[in-house]
């Protein structure tokens, strides 16, 4: 018998989500087809098979980014969806053959194209950016390229070399940018499944785990905020890095369950702040964009843990 909690959830998605998020929902807890998510992300794909189009609902660029193509990505990894005979994977590669707006160091983070549509502060383009931001993107379509591309390609031996750089990078203590660690564990899963020559996958997971306890840390008060929260790199007890972490998931849990609003879903912790001004009415959309988002994933994570 579905609980209160639950349908309000569902009933708020039905009202509010785009088809994209709702398939996402209709797969996870309604038994639907995984196949609805690539067809729904379609509408997102441009002739040069990269996403745009606010699929990532921060940034409304129409023209394809990696950022956004990425989210794609990230979506159809999280439904475990690999048919690379659908369209949405034969564009994929289209864009990642081309090698838009990859540098030396990785796919650009920020384009420039960005400025002329509405977006969040950070999708400003800046080179400066770039080089923060770069890793964990790198590292989401290195991981894909080694797992699914022609290792004769020139693209796949870059994909390998970035990954041999990530891995030294690893043990040094510099900032991984917002979503490296989140690259990381992606990357290093595949050097696992690839069982690919030179690594040490347990001292990797060790040194990963280190990082993620601390950026995790210990107050739980920041997540009004932004902070950083364990489902951010666990999603379920199978996790490799659940026991270490296994207190402040809990707290999450409980978190996440105290702060739902009835007959609603969770907020997002951000607005696009200076650009407010200039974009504030494409924010509104935006916010119940990512609120649907959240609610996926948040009602996906209590229902791992047992907690729906």
């Amino acid at each position: 018998m579905q609980s209160t909690f639950y349908n309000e959830i569902k009933t708020w998605m039905y009202r509010n989500a785009r088809h994209v998020e709702l398939c996402l929902w209709q797969y996870f807890f309604e038994g639907g087809d995984k196949k609805a998510v690539a067809d729904a992300l379609l509408s997102y794909q441009n002739e040069d098979g990269g996403f745009g189009h606010a699929v990532e609902p921060d940034n409304w660029n129409p023209n394809s980014t990696p950022t956004s193509t990425d989210h794609a990505l990230g979506l159809l990894r999280m439904i475990d969806f690999y048919d690379m005979e659908h369209p949405v994977y034969e564009g994929i590669w289209k864009y990642l053959n081309a090698e838009k707006d990859l540098a030396d160091y990785g796919w650009r983070f920020t384009v420039e194209s960005n400025n002329d549509y509405p977006h969040a502060p950070w999708w400003n383009y800046s080179e400066e950016m770039n080089r923060k931001e770069y890793l964990g993107l790198t590292a989401s379509f290195s991981a894909f390229i080694l797992k699914y591309g022609a290792a004769e390609s020139l693209l796949y031996q870059k994909a390998l070399k970035f990954t041999h750089t990530f891995m030294k990078m690893l043990t040094q203590d510099i900032s991984y940018g917002e979503m490296g660690l989140s690259g990381y564990i992606v990357l290093i899963d595949t050097v696992r499944e690839l069982k690919l020559s030179g690594y040490d996958y347990s001292a990797l997971v060790q040194t990963l785990g280190k990082k993620i306890k601390k950026a995790i840390g210990e107050d739980e008060t920041i997540w009004e905020q932004y902070g950083v929260r364990p489902s951010n790199y666990i999603n379920s007890p199978t996790s490799i890095f659940y026991e270490d972490n296994a207190e402040m998931v809990d707290k999450e849990l409980q978190y996440l369950l105290d702060t739902k609003p009835k007959d609603g879903v969770w907020g997002i912790t951000w607005t696009w702040f200076d650009n407010m001004a200039q974009y504030g009415d494409a924010f509104i959309l935006s916010e119940n964009w990512w609120k649907s988002n959240w609610a996926i994933m948040n009602t996906l994570f209590l229902r791992n843990f047992g907690k729906l």
